[in-house]
């Protein structure tokens, strides 16, 4: 099976691997062999070497930014950029948008942050390659609806610049692929802005495993529960109602990273581990349907079921389960579970249990005094140090995404690797597209392949340990 065969797309679950759609829902002992056979083949890794593992270019003093989206994710993001460019670390160059009067707003908030206007694009379809293509731009952040993450980010790469992408960054397997290559053929950063691996929860976590409390890790969780319906029926929060488009043609876990990112930042996946298969089972589809019918909506006919639940097997033999729910009344939780040897956490609300001597056997969570023990000893050190600027940015999300933010321009200031790569935002969107196929095969194991030339196998500390000024 070429790479030439790989991109041919046919229908069904055939739109992200190439499967005949005659072996979709397969029932016979042969047929599912012929379709297991024919998974394997389009799961050979593209023409990718891992060359950008520890990728880091020349430093760059003041990062020149343009912005693609300017609606609800591009106008929070646009406020994280107060601290940074007051210090001379960035500046934001070019905004562009479909909407005249959302680029207007946002340019209203930048004239109050930094000296220079940015300059606008806007009406045109095509405007945001105006933006790519510009000389005067080292960093492109892209916060438009899902279908356009490839071919910007893409495109950006490109034209010469650094691309810092929303989530997920890619939902076939054609695009993942695609995206490696381009990053590793022309050397440029391509980060998916995974916010949740810079929250104060996770990143205390994280170092308490690189310090020893958890012991070895053995199992984890994460999800997306959110209740969206009221948003995706909404006329006019998401631009044309684009989201809830993909509930009506598609089935599986849509929104993989939130819970995904920072678990495999626990586990060290692309660090001397990396997933191996999974598989994937989806309830019935009732809530968005009943949501849709109260309020008169035109959309009906929904295929992704109320809740996606995904299990991940690790080339170590760990164990993830991941979750999908943003159809039914309930509330917010990522989960962000961890299971140790000597520990475990679970989140919403943050519980902690740590079986030392006085506990071990035990059956009870610490309790208040213990717990904040445990947080203020290994609080991670970027919140200790960015606590002022953390609280004066809340608004985007509790401050994880100010974190980001701040991670990601410093990182390119210094000429360091970021804290994301190009194939850790990849693996972590592919897990979308085989979900979809197990669950149209009824659950039937996908492997998943590697996306690193191998190297995820050597063994490194995760990089957003280190500590930059």
């Amino acid at each position: 099976m070429n790479r030439k065969d790989f991109l041919r797309i046919g229908s069904a679950a055939a739109l992200f691997l190439g499967v005949s759609p005659a072996l979709i829902g397969c029932k016979t002992k042969d047929e599912t062999e012929s379709l297991q056979e024919a998974i394997q083949a389009q799961l050979k890794p593209g023409q990718v070497s891992g060359a950008l593992v520890d990728f880091a270019t020349p430093a760059i003093k003041t990062v020149r930014i343009g912005m693609i989206g300017m609606g609800n994710r591009g106008s929070v993001l646009i406020q994280m950029f107060n601290y940074l460019v007051a210090n001379g670390h960035a500046e934001i160059r070019a905004l562009c948008d479909l909407k005249e009067e959302k680029l207007q707003e946002n340019n209203t908030y930048l004239k109050s942050i930094q000296e220079h206007k940015a300059d606008l694009y806007s009406g045109g379809e095509h405007e945001w390659k105006k933006v790519a293509e510009r000389d005067d731009i080292d960093l492109l952040i892209i916060c438009t609806p899902w279908k356009y993450h490839t071919e910007m980010s893409v495109y950006g790469m490109e034209q010469g610049k650094h691309v810092a992408c929303e989530v997920p960054i890619a939902y076939t397997m054609s695009d993942c692929w695609t995206i490696i290559e381009t990053a590793e053929r022309t050397k440029r950063h391509c980060m998916m802005m995974e916010n949740c691996c810079f929250n104060g929860e996770e990143l205390w976590i994280l170092n308490m495993i690189d310090q020893g409390v958890f012991g070895d890790l053995n199992h984890a969780e994460g999800a997306y529960i959110h209740d969206l319906r009221m948003h995706m029926l909404h006329d006019t929060y998401y631009e044309n109602q684009w989201r809830i488009k993909h509930h009506q043609t598609r089935n599986g876990n849509f929104y993989t990273t939130h819970g995904l990112g920072p678990v495999s930042f626990y586990m060290d996946i692309g660090r001397g581990d990396n997933f191996d298969y999974l598989v994937s089972m989806s309830s019935k589809e009732q809530s968005l349907s009943e949501a849709a019918a109260a309020v008169n909506s035109k959309f009906k006919g929904f295929e992704c079921g109320d809740m996606n639940t995904t299990l991940i097997r690790t080339k170590n033999g760990r164990s993830i389960m991941l979750q999908f729910d943003v159809h039914t009344g309930r509330p917010y939780s990522r989960l962000n579970t961890v299971t140790g040897t000597k520990a475990v956490h679970q989140g919403y609300p943050s519980r902690l249990y740590v079986g030392d001597d006085e506990l071990k056997w035990g059956h009870r969570w610490l309790d208040e005094t213990e717990y904040k023990s445990y947080r203020e000893r290994y609080d991670h050190p970027l919140w200790k140090k960015l606590r002022d600027q953390i609280d004066a940015n809340a608004v985007g999300h509790g401050g994880m995404d100010f974190v980001m933010i701040y991670r990601l321009i410093r990182c390119l200031n210094l000429g360091l690797p970021l804290d994301i790569n190009v194939y850790d935002g990849i693996l972590w969107s592919a897990i979308t597209p085989l979900s979809e196929l197990s669950v149209a095969n009824s659950s039937m194991s996908i492997p998943v392949p590697d996306f690193t030339g191998g190297s995820w196998k050597e063994a490194r500390r995760c990089d957003v340990l280190r500590d930059i000024i």
